[in-house]
């Protein structure tokens, strides 16, 4: 079982920015697959970005630019770096992990870009 636990979402202006951090509990966070996932209110979960076991990153087109994932697999800990918000990267942000087949959910922080 993977624990996922989310920081650092919360109000941010427009072009601001902030930094998501999922840290995951275990020994194996090195080889899953970690991804970050956004759901806005009425609408479906969406991929935002993910990020191999051999650091590959694979980003939705309207954040290509200015969202980055990195992983740190010292920490067991994913980040998202999102620049230039806007109004419509409102959503609850959560973060997955993919191993041995299980897919591993955090339960979402909150990121409100509003003026």
């Amino acid at each position: 079982q993977v624990q996922l636990v989310e920081s650092g979402g919360g109000l941010v202006q427009p072009g601001g920015s902030l930094r998501l951090s999922c840290a995951a509990s275990g020994s194996a966070f090195r080889i899953y697959t970690m991804g970050w996932y956004r759901q806005a209110p009425g609408k479906q979960r969406e991929m935002v970005a993910t990020v191999s076991s051999g650091r590959t990153a694979n980003y939705r087109d309207s954040v290509k630019g200015r969202f980055t994932i990195s992983r740190d697999n010292a920490k067991n800990t994913v980040y998202l770096q999102m620049n230039s918000l806007k109004p419509e990267d409102t959503a609850v942000y959560y973060c997955k992990a993919v191993g041995f087949g299980v897919d591993y959910w955090g339960k979402g922080t909150l990121v409100t870009v509003s003026s």
